[in-house]
């Protein structure tokens, strides 16, 4: 069971757990342990609420694929548990940051005080400017 926050979990047959062999140098070790852990998450299949999925379906991510499973491959550590905890934390992160909605701009205009006062400044210091010119006789 995956907790993502007090009212939305996720149950374990959502989520597609294997352990592969991890990349990268390793010694004698690593070609005879399976410590990474590939994960795959079907959006589509879940059990998550409509919106959750709709935004995780639009963020630009090259774990999520086109066909809306996210992929994640966790190899940062060398035990199985470890990775699997990890895995597991990032697909929590990655939903999470979906369930955010982000409050929409709402342009501001400048006040009619500012535009006159912007205005003034600028009559003085082209009056001030003007002074300096030669004097014309």
């Amino acid at each position: 069971m995956l907790y993502i926050s007090e009212s939305l979990t996720l149950s374990d047959d959502e989520i597609d757990m294997s352990a592969i062999r991890a990349q990268g140098a390793g010694g004698q070790h690593v070609n005879k342990v399976s410590s990474a852990i590939h994960l795959r998450f079907d959006i589509h299949a879940s059990s998550l609420p409509y919106a959750c999925k709709e935004r995780l379906l639009q963020i630009r991510d090259h774990r999520i694929n086109s066909d809306g499973i996210i992929i994640i491959k966790a190899q940062q550590f060398r035990s199985q548990e470890q990775n699997r905890a990890d895995a597991l934390q990032r697909l929590q992160e990655m939903i999470k940051s979906s369930m955010i909605v982000v409050k929409k701009r709402r342009p501001t205009r400048k006040s009619y005080g500012s535009i006159k006062r912007r205005l003034e400044h600028k009559k003085k210091r082209g009056h001030t400017k003007a002074l300096r010119k030669k004097v014309i006789e």
